[in-house]
This record gives structure tokens, sequence and C-alpha cells, in this order.
């Protein structure tokens, strides 16, 4: 069956992750995505190990896990782009591309004839979308970006790890690279949103996708609360700023998370573990007051959960549908029942392997289904294929190309 975007050609210029996100959700939902690779070394991130892959005898591959954590389903050609010869071969697979991915920084590809302006006038249906760690404009727009930078000048650290004084105390990352790829969801969005303008218009349009805005834009409730209170979010660890209890808590042997959402919940909380007088307390009958009062409900409520193992309040609290978890290890993610159910692993074969393992995407269509049948691709493995069958290169002259060094 097609795929929702199988109609659709991206030329992937973008390495890292926030822009190769965004390709691999593309090639997801089933457009042709076209990685352009430097030869030699190819995105920065097949060496960022280990971990890498590893053969049937267990020794290493050349393919890093981070690299085939986002190229999943693309063809990968390695030109260098330094090159005029390499130049034109890009210029030409742009030409018949619907959306261009590329994070250089500001002003990168101009010298090659490879920015929006020069790549428009060959193609003015083309969509090009640049993301950059601050945008095309502004004082900070010269600046590399990184998630790490971003997420600490966007604010999220402000507002992630235990408060200052407790034990662990002061700003934390979040464990993965979350500005990088919710980036590449933003990114994704903005694409389809300008193919939809295209239909109207007939033509694309220069996407300016920044690192930092999408940092900003996704603090989501704790930007409101500032924003509407004058008052600076400050770290509560697990807790949440707006809901109590909504945090991890200790039972008799680890946490669990409870994530009471509403006053009928909280009471029915009270309830399970032998408190019903909690409800009607006028310090905890409402979660204005719970909030108010959290320094006083959430050792009262520890004091409780203590006497019992997790696992048994977690089965009497999932049975009165009170929102609640374990704190799985990412190996305990992947063998749960719902997790294995869903098919969220998801192993393709590979050339180098026999199969790689990759994440599903979680996306589901009902009549244009997501298949994952591609692996992510060796470097430059889809050169040849490329250049002869959109280009229409002879073996002659890609013979020529490589030995030159302006392919792999």
């Amino acid at each position: 069956m097609a795929g929702a975007l199988n109609h659709i050609r991206v030329l992937d210029l973008s390495r890292i992750l926030a822009g190769p996100w965004a390709g691999q959700m593309l090639a997801d939902l089933g457009a042709e995505v076209i990685k352009i690779e430097k030869p030699g070394t190819g995105d920065d991130t097949r060496s960022w190990g280990p971990p890498y892959l590893r053969d049937g005898s267990g020794a290493d591959t050349s393919e890093s896990a981070y690299y085939l954590g986002a190229n999943r389903g693309k063809k990968s050609v390695a030109v260098d782009i330094s090159d005029p010869a390499g130049q034109e071969i890009v210029r030409r697979l742009a030409a018949q591309a619907d959306v261009v991915i590329e994070n250089f920084k500001v002003g990168g590809l101009r010298k090659y004839g490879l920015d929006y302006e020069s790549l428009k006038t060959i193609n003015p249906r083309l969509v090009y979308c640049s993301i950059t760690g601050f945008g095309q404009t502004g004082p900070y727009a010269d600046r590399p970006g990184y998630d790490f930078a971003i997420q600490a000048m966007g604010g999220l650290m402000s507002v992630t790890g235990q408060p200052d004084g407790a034990p662990g105390g002061g700003p934390q990352k979040v464990g993965v690279a979350i500005a990088d790829v919710m980036s590449g969801l933003y990114a994704t969005i903005a694409i389809l949103a300008a193919i939809e303008s295209r239909h109207t218009t007939g033509r694309g349009q220069h996407i300016d996708l920044a690192l930092l805005d999408v940092q900003v834009a996704t603090l989501a409730n704790q930007a409101m609360n500032y924003l509407t209170s004058g008052i600076v979010p400050r770290r509560l660890g697990n807790a949440h700023p707006n809901i109590v209890p909504y945090q991890s808590l200790a039972t008799a042997d680890g946490h669990i998370v409870l994530a009471v959402g509403n006053d009928g919940q909280f009471g029915r909380l009270c309830t399970l573990i032998g408190r019903p007088e909690w409800a009607t307390d006028a310090r905890f009958a409402t979660n204005r007051e719970r909030v108010r009062n959290r320094a006083v409900l959430i050792p009262m409520l520890e004091d409780v959960l203590r006497q019992r193992p997790g696992a048994e309040w977690l089965a009497l609290f999932d049975a009165e549908d009170i929102p609640c978890g374990p704190i799985n290890s990412i190996a305990q993610v992947f063998q749960d029942a719902q997790v294995r159910h869903r098919g969220l692993r998801v192993d393709l074969p590979h050339p180098l392997a026999g199969t790689v393992p990759t994440v599903a995407n979680p996306i589901r269509l009902s009549a244009t289904p997501i298949e994952h049948a591609v692996p992510p691709p060796l470097l430059g493995e889809h050169t040849e294929a490329v250049l002869r069958d959109r280009l229409g290169m002879d073996g002659r002259r890609i013979a020529e190309l490589r030995r030159e060094g302006v392919i792999q």
C-alpha cells in the first residue's frame, strides 16, 4: 500500500539530529528521501559512538547507534558539495525535488549556489526548510546551535532537576536531545503545511526554523505560568507545578509515579490508601489547596505508600482508574507488554549486520499505514543508483566522478 507521501521527493542536506529527524519522519510517511553526505565521513553522527551496530560475530560495524536512530528509510548519496561538479549534482536533484532540508549556518550554502534564493530560480515549487540554532535573523543568527546549549538558553534546564539545596539539586538537561527532536517534528509540520499551501499557490517557500524558538514554544504551561503571574517557575524535581499529587513517590521497595489529575481521582486515591478523610480536609479537598499545601500532603502520602511494595499499589490504583505507572528502565520499556503489542521495536534487514533494530514511528494511519522496510543507509550506498536513475548519468561519467573524489 502506497504511503501518504509517496508522491513527495525530499533532498536532505542536514546532519546530526533535528534535520535528519524531519527527513526520517517524511521517509516513514512514504516520501523518497535522498540524503546528501560528505564522501569519506558522511553525517557527523556516523562517528558518534560507541555503541555501534554489531555484526553476526559481535564485532562493531561502521554504523553508530546514533546515526541509525534518525536515518531510516533514506537513500545515501555521497557528494562533495565544495566541488563545482558536486554542486551541479545537488542542483539537478533539487530541480526534481519537492523539499530541501538543510541545517548549515546562516548563509552557509550560498557560496555553493545551494541556498533558497539560488534553488528557487530553477524550482519555484521548492519547499526549502532551513534549521538553525537561532534562526535566519537576530543578534545570535550567526552562532552555531546545539541541543544542550539550547535547553539551557531556552529555559528548560531552569525547570528540570531537583530544587536548589535538595540532594542532587541544580539544573539538569533532559536525557534525550529534546530540542533537536521537537525541532524535527516542528520542521515536519511546517514542511507539510508549505506543501499544502503550494496546492493553492503553485509556489514553494522558505521555512526558517530555529531550535531556540522551538524550545521556548515548548515550555508550554511553564511559559504561561510565568507570563500570566510574573512568578519565575522553579525546579520541582519530578513534581508538577500546577497539579498535586503528580510526581514520583516512594513505596516500600522503590518509587512509582502518581498522576492525579482531578479531585475525583484524589478522592478515590484517599479511599484506597485508607485515608478517606483527606478528601474532605480543607487543605486537600481541591487541587488549588493541594498545590498550596503540597509540602504537608506529600510527606503524609509517602508515609502511607512506604507500607507496601510499589507493584501492589499500582495494581490497586490501576483497578480504580487512578493514573499511575512504574519507573521503567529502557530495557524494561522494550519488554513491556503494551510496547511489545504496539510493535515499537522493528528489526530491518541490514547489509553489515543481518538485521538492525529500530524504533517504530508512532503514527498509525488507517488508509496509508507506515511501512518500515528500508534500513538506515550505508554511506554512499545509493550514489550510483540515484545518479543513474534520477539524473541519467552513464557508468563512464559516474566512474569519472568517483575517480575525481566528487562522489563516493
